[in-house]
């Protein structure tokens, strides 16, 4: 047994919080060390909320101590550092997902994980890939390794949760599960000597498959060169900031890059030979027809549909509705509804100043190309290309179908407003997941742009239905 990373039953704090008008009692376990050799002292670590009446003896909601699911939920967004969370209120002023975790009977683990633009004191960068995931990795490793310890929590009841960044953080731990792929990065780290593959994954419009996130989002918003951009702008108080709606319209060799970069998307789609259950390929015959086409249609007027059924009105001309029924989608309408919100490229910048370059960067190097495109157009032919190898394991697309242990189930929400990144990225992971035995839940929420826990009741619902 490795000494520092055993559990400590005693190191806790009885706490209670309030928050509308429910009580909620718990232990906390605190700033907990889940390697042995940690790289950033202060952010590697984890907390542990278990409710007190488990030490009673008592039931929560079904669960008992040793039935209670663990729900770990990752602040991870823009790839930047994930920290710890405490039960309460959100950033938005809402119940936070922890709160209602902790209230409807479960162990709740939030662990702190690198991210970049994180320096070390020698000023190397230490947040690159594949280093977020790796520390999850070692954060479920570190659960494993204590099951006899913990007081509470069935370690075989993993399920995370996350969003944007954190969402495909989310999506990639479900996927990759002891995949030998990360045993070097765990090793050099001193996390524990257990699996780290979980029970489900909760990802709320997962910002990933970033290698080909260019190319979907061109295929999707082709010939829209009106680009609708959020920006931050100070209020008239200069204390606060609001988001602004901004037109800008691309210029000639953006709109040539765009033509260039989109033409890869129908290849790499059919390249995943992606199928259902009866053997049916989901696959482009041209841009916009083919089976594939055919299923984000589907997926669409499913959104549409449910917004349809609780207002009785949709403003949206891409449908055509016959006695309250939608009956087909225009999916160019729809695109130029949902409008395009990123210029080209939207991930692997050509200046190579987005936050994904700056994930791929080295410990010397902030910033690196992902793509043979943009490092080859870089204006300033300085664009490092990152190793291959080091770009696919921050990629779930890459474990869904091999010999990785993956999670059971997974809720996939990409809003139907969501911009962010391309349909085509979520409905890609969710088809895959599928055909290897996956149970998937998959939808495109009516009205929502980039954002997550916006229904929490129907989350812990779906955790409920697959946990007991």
């Amino acid at each position: 047994m490795v000494e520092t990373l055993l559990f400590n039953e005693k190191n806790c704090t009885e706490e209670s919080i309030t928050v509308g008008g429910k009580c909620i009692k718990y232990r906390s376990y605190e700033n907990i060390n889940y390697i042995e050799n940690p790289v950033a002292k202060e952010h590697q670590i984890l907390n542990i909320y278990i409710p007190v009446s488990y030490y009673e003896e008592k039931e929560i909601n079904g669960y008992q101590k040793n039935t209670a699911p663990i729900f770990m939920p990752n602040q991870v967004g823009g790839y930047m550092p994930g920290h710890i969370v405490k039960p309460g209120l959100d950033q938005s002023g809402k119940i936070n997902a922890t709160f209602v975790a902790l209230a409807k009977g479960m162990v709740v683990v939030s662990p702190g994980v690198r991210g970049r633009h994180m320096q070390n004191e020698e000023g190397k960068y230490i947040g690159i890939a594949p280093a977020a995931i790796v520390d999850l990795k070692a954060v479920v490793r570190y659960l494993r390794y204590n099951k006899d310890r913990l007081p509470a929590g069935d370690v075989e009841k993993i399920i995370s949760n996350g969003t944007s960044a954190g969402g495909a953080l989310s999506a990639l731990l479900g996927a990759s599960g002891n995949h030998s792929d990360y045993e070097s990065y765990l090793e050099e780290l001193g996390a524990a000597k257990a699996r780290d593959d979980i029970f489900a994954a909760s990802c709320y419009c997962p910002i990933t498959n970033l290698e080909n996130a260019d190319s979907a989002y061109e295929w999707e918003f082709q010939d829209d060169f009106e680009c609708n951009i959020e920006r931050r702008q100070a209020t008239k108080d200069g204390k606060d900031f609001t988001l602004v709606s901004v037109k800008e319209l691309m210029s000639d060799i953006q709109k040539n890059y765009s033509k260039e970069i989109k033409k890869d998307f129908p290849q790499y789609l059919n390249s995943l030979d992606l199928k259902n259950s009866n053997g049916n390929v989901f696959s482009l015959v041209t841009e916009r027809e083919g089976s594939f086409i055919d299923y984000l249609k589907e997926k669409i007027i499913e959104s549409g549909q449910k917004e349809l059924n609780i207002t009785d009105h949709i403003e949206c001309d891409a449908f055509t509705i016959e006695r309250n029924i939608i009956t087909d989608v225009d999916l160019n309408a729809f695109i130029k509804f949902r409008t395009r919100k990123k210029s080209v490229p939207a991930f692997d910048g050509i200046n190579n100043i987005t936050p994904e370059n700056e994930l791929f960067g080295t410990e010397d190097c902030e910033y690196a190309h992902f793509t043979r495109f943009a490092a080859d157009n870089d204006p300033n032919r300085k664009g490092y290309l990152a190793d291959k190898k080091r770009v696919g394991i921050m990629n779930p697309m890459e474990y869904i179908h091999s010999e990785s242990d993956k999670a059971l189930y997974y809720r996939i929400r990409h809003g139907a407003m969501d911009r962010d990144t391309s349909l085509a990225i979520s409905a890609m992971l969710a088809l895959g997941l599928s055909m290897n035995n996956v149970k998937v839940d998959y939808q495109l929420p009516w009205g929502i742009s980039h954002a997550g826990d916006y229904d929490i009741d129907e989350l812990f619902g779906w955790i409920e239905s697959i946990t007991k």
